[in-house]
């Protein structure tokens, strides 16, 4: 457990970008012997093949094929980014002529209040013209304690702990430096080691600089920030390298972008990513459209992204029969409007897969009369229609910069996903399975 949690941290602080969580997987891949998809060109699979494809450097779908004639897809999918505050064009804004601070807008839904006060810091990625004319993207991330948003004086707002409302525009602008002359492209040219003219384009984004930490009186707590959903993209990762190969399915490992702004982007689930892959898989492989549709119909995906521990202080909050707790086991959610996708059926094939690992499960679902989110099940199986299920990990302080799960619960995700991943769901007649 502590290895494992060790390896997260690891994970999670070399990835401050959706860009940066994506090339750690791309690294790792290749470590594994895994060949890299282009979209742009044709592909050669062959079985037993190994692979793995990006998409806009910030999502990616790997994939093992069988020796034998693939039968079912068994995916399991998450998401790279989180909720954050993005630099925008031309951001300098001087102050006093003394203070630079830098011009952001919200991505995502986050609680704002926990960005003050606590060392910030920008990645992301650049795009560069290059001198033979090539447009390069390059990773940037500038590694120190750049930034920060200071909190007013509770001397200045005397009602400041009576509640307060955050504006984007105003609260939330960074300090960087003192020095009117510097541009926030002159850091970055300089990590990066180019001229700062042949920066031609940028998506660049704070990140919060603390470390991960273990704590609690038995140490059973993990702190960090972007646990949703790094937490279950390395999870997935991790057992999917991990798991012995399955003989009747096509195994993927997916991480799309953007489900923090509803995945409606060309790398989102709501994109063609996942089918377009799935396609030239079948293709690849030689067999016509309708070995496709049967294969994907016997297929299973676990959408992964985290739930809501029950709160200590708000114990109301939660639905009255379906508490879930961090370090109880895996979180299988449901939705009667369908943000998530769990049904009877999905609910016990996976329960069933779980019980081979040995892995206990928990069911959340929402208060009635509150609203919960939606994540990537139902936006990826309206373009690929098979079983799925919701699953996520327990955790306090969702959308914080510095969030909170079970220390147990990484490795319950990674032992289930391993076994997932081996599994073939075998359907022998209308409403009959089989899990082999």
């Amino acid at each position: 457990m502590q290895k494992i949690n060790k390896k997260l941290f690891e994970y999670i602080e070399n990835s401050p970008s959706a860009f940066h969580a994506i090339d750690n997987q791309v690294r790792a891949l290749e470590k594994g012997g895994y060949t890299r998809l282009l979209e742009s060109m044709e592909w050669k699979i062959i079985p037993g093949g190994k692979y793995f494809v990006t998409r806009n450097d910030s999502s990616i779908i790997a994939l093992r094929v069988p020796e034998k004639e693939y039968k079912s897809f068994m995916i399991m999918s998450s998401h790279s980014d989180s909720p954050t505050f993005r630099i925008k064009e031309n951001p300098e804004m001087v102050e006093g002529g003394a203070y630079v601070k830098l011009n952001t807008e919200k991505y995502g839904g986050m609680l704002m209040a926990t960005w003050f006060d606590r060392p910030l810091s920008i990645a992301g990625r650049v795009i560069v013209k290059e001198k033979n004319g090539t447009i390069a993207q390059k990773l940037v991330n500038l590694d120190k304690d750049l930034v920060m948003l200071p909190s007013l004086a509770i001397h200045m707002n005397r009602e400041a702990n009576d509640g307060y409302k955050y504006n984007a525009q105003k609260d939330m602008l960074p300090l960087m430096t003192m020095n009117t002359d510097l541009k926030l492209l002159d850091l970055v040219a300089s990590e990066l080691k180019i001229k700062k003219e042949d920066i031609i384009g940028q998506d660049l984004f704070l990140y919060n600089r603390d470390k991960g930490a273990v704590w609690g009186a038995e140490d059973e707590f993990i702190s960090i920030g972007r646990l949703d959903d790094l937490q279950c993209a390395f999870a997935s990762l991790t057992a999917f390298m991990a798991a012995k190969d399955n003989e009747q399915a096509i195994t993927m490992h997916c991480v799309f972008d953007n489900e923090e702004v509803g995945s409606g982007t060309k790398q989102g689930a709501d994109s063609t990513f996942l089918s377009d892959v799935m396609a030239r898989i079948n293709e690849a492989l030689g067999y016509n459209s309708s070995k496709l549709i049967s294969a994907i119909a016997s297929g299973m995906m676990l959408s992964a992204d985290n739930a809501h521990s029950a709160h200590p202080n708000h114990m109301d909050m939660c639905d009255p029969t379906n508490k879930v707790f961090m370090n109880k086991g895996i979180v299988i959610k449901f939705n009667a409007n369908q943000k998530y996708t769990t049904d009877g059926v999905s609910y016990a094939l996976f329960t069933e897969i779980c019980k081979k690992a040995k892995v206990p499960t928990q069911v959340f679902v929402n208060r009635s009369d509150i609203a919960g989110g939606s994540t990537l099940g139902n936006i990826s199986t309206a373009h690929v229609s098979l079983n799925s299920v919701d699953i996520g990990l327990a955790q306090l302080a969702m959308h914080s910069s510095y969030e909170t799960a079970g220390a147990k619960d990484v490795e319950f995700m990674v032992l289930a996903a391993t076994k997932f991943f081996e599994t073939y769901i075998e359907i022998n007649g209308a409403g009959n399975y089989n899990i082999c």
